[in-house]
């Protein structure tokens, strides 16, 4: 089975721990209280998200298609 690089954003929660989503995969999302707990939640999320997508013949989204950056803003 082929290995995808899926990217991940994560934010840290003000209630505490981090909200982590995969821009690639819409309503892909889950929490952990630490950045390790919140990167395996996530995996497993993905792993779901892709489970339903094949059960339903779905394509799976090309996770190379997304990019990173930043932008600077000066206030």
């Amino acid at each position: 089975m082929p290995t995808m690089d899926f990217k991940v954003v994560l934010e840290p929660d003000p209630a505490g721990g981090y909200v982590v989503y995969c821009p690639s995969l819409a309503g892909c999302y889950s929490q952990g209280d630490t950045i390790d707990e919140a990167l395996t939640s996530v995996r497993e999320a993905i792993e779901l998200c892709i489970e339903d997508m094949r059960a339903h013949d779905e394509p799976l989204p090309d996770p190379s298609k997304t990019l990173v950056g930043s932008v600077l803003v000066t206030i």
